[in-house]
């Protein structure tokens, strides 16, 4: 991790590491509950090994569907926080909107005393919607939802005793929430798909906003990224301190037909079963290949290509902190663990000493 002293905060540093939705491969030969069993097994050498090859953060999505393992990151992150030694824990992303604030704030304070500071908690309003008929809100509501909610989670990360005022959550008045976190505050970011909105209402609040691209030119991007920038900047943030998270899809084996060829029967099977949901057309081998040249979404090849598109994003965005999800849909464990460590021993050290010697 590569960290500049700031005059608004007391480090400005670069970070990288993974996130996941613990995609639970539909094996038939086995039960669902075995298969899941397995997962979380994975899971946690997934953690562990992230941990040893020195990446710096690993978080962990929220779902409710049969086709991912995690719908309580919080408890997955407790059992992380015991395992590993000073990788940061987050989830990726907390649906805020369908949750009770004070019970993330407790979740994830628990998290931070068990880990001695490593919590975070990125939140968002989600990408799929179970969840919402799922604990009793309307769909309509999700936005009203987050931005009150939101607004409580704040107020108990400033504050130890509070009264609470709301529309969607009951109020309380005087009221201590306990335990408070090790690290004195829970970093929480903002996770952000692509409105303009959001972009704005993260830079508002001077949160920390992360930026989602899976799809599409990264270019394209730029503007939004821009947007927030400027809204932080106002806000009275400084300009080359304000943190930016890229979050994309990462894929890294030795050489790249070798990376395209081991991917992308996993990772077409887990787009088109989305897409067959949201009407998407049919990933083919080609608009894949497509999609991982060199100005596309998908940062999948060998180390040194993607080095090369981290660079090339770096220079777009400008990001601090850089999340690639890898264990999507059915890649198996060992790929997954190869790509890891990859990833952490050849790509990452060479694109921390490229930006540090730019900013020497």
């Amino acid at each position: 991790m590569i960290c500049i002293f700031s005059l608004t905060l007391n480090y400005y540093c670069m970070e990288f590491g993974l996130y996941t939705f613990a995609d639970v491969n539909p094996n038939p030969r086995i039960g669902k509950a075995e298969n899941t069993n397995l997962r979380f097994k994975n899971l946690m050498e997934e953690i562990q090994l992230a941990d040893q090859v020195g990446l710096d953060v690993f978080a962990i999505g929220e779902h409710h569907r049969s086709d991912y393992a995690v719908s309580a990151p919080a408890v997955v992150l407790g059992a992380a926080a015991v395992l590993t030694k000073k990788i940061r824990l987050s989830s990726s992303v907390t649906v805020l909107s369908s949750e009770d604030p004070v019970r993330v704030f407790q979740q994830y304070a628990t998290i931070d005393q068990l880990s001695s500071g490593r919590a975070e908690i990125m939140v968002g309003r989600g990408s799929f919607i179970e969840s919402y008929p799922l604990f009793g809100y309307k769909l309509n509501d999700y936005d009203d939802l987050f931005a009150e909610k939101l607004e409580l989670l704040l107020a108990l990360n400033d504050d130890e005793q509070l009264s609470w005022n709301g529309k969607h959550r009951p109020s309380f008045k005087e009221m201590s929430i306990y335990p408070r976190p090790f690290q004195g505050k829970i970093p929480i970011w903002i996770a952000v798909g692509g409105t303009p909105e959001s972009a704005i209402r993260a830079g508002n609040l001077g949160l920390p906003m992360a930026l989602a691209i899976i799809g599409g030119m990264p270019e394209r991007y730029v503007p939004f990224a821009n947007l927030y920038k400027s809204t932080a900047e106002k806000s009275g943030m400084f300009l080359g301190e304000i943190p930016l998270s890229i979050n994309s899809h990462v894929y890294v084996s030795e050489n790249s037909q070798k990376a395209g060829d081991e991917i992308y029967p996993h990772y077409s099977e887990m787009m088109n079963r989305i897409g067959r949901e949201r009407g998407w057309p049919p990933m083919s081998r080609a608009s894949f290949d497509a999609s991982r040249s060199e100005r596309g979404a998908l940062l999948m090849g060998s180390p040194q290509q993607v080095i090369d598109k981290l660079l090339f994003e770096h220079e777009l965005f400008g990001y601090t902190r850089f999340l690639a999800q890898m264990t999507m849909g059915t890649l198996p464990h060992e790929l997954a663990m190869k790509s890891i460590e990859l990833f952490g021993t050849k790509v990452v050290p060479e694109v921390r000493k490229a930006i540090a010697g730019k900013k020497a």
